[in-house]
């Protein structure tokens, strides 16, 4: 039985130009087995969203160092419901007041990660929330 890999996009959405972490939850995701398509700097919301409906993704992981997490976020998740790509995984990365937390998750953003949090916690929760998703053959 052949497993299925993780398929996960990575983007920049906004105008920030620092992508070094992106790169380095990239390398960090590829080095789990996962494949994964880093779409580059400054990504507008439909352009993510259509790159993961091309490439069939299960996760859009988003790296946010702007502020402008509570626009490009909901956009986002507006964008998929639209394509019916309600089951991807949505994560953000980066610098996101933990006041803001609550409202990204209760739009649907499955999960946030700040400054600091280990490569291996990611790849995890990654697995973990990808392998409850998948039906069971």
């Amino acid at each position: 039985m052949t497993t299925k890999r993780i398929r996960v996009l990575i983007a920049k959405p906004g105008l920030d130009g620092h992508d070094r972490g992106a790169k380095i939850i990239a390398r960090a995701l590829r080095d789990a087995g996962m494949e994964v398509i880093y779409t580059g700097l400054r990504q507008t919301p439909e352009m993510i969203a259509s790159a993961a409906a091309q490439e069939d993704v299960d996760v859009i992981g988003l790296s946010i160092l702007s502020g402008a997490h509570n626009t490009l976020g909901p956009r986002l998740m507006e964008l998929l419901r639209e394509k019916g790509m309600q089951d991807v995984t949505v994560l953000i990365g980066g610098i996101i007041p933990e006041a803001d937390i609550p409202g990204l998750k209760q739009i649907g953003i499955a999960e946030i990660f700040l400054p600091g949090t280990s490569t291996q916690t990611i790849v995890n929760f990654i697995r973990n929330r990808v392998s409850a998703e998948s039906p069971q053959a």
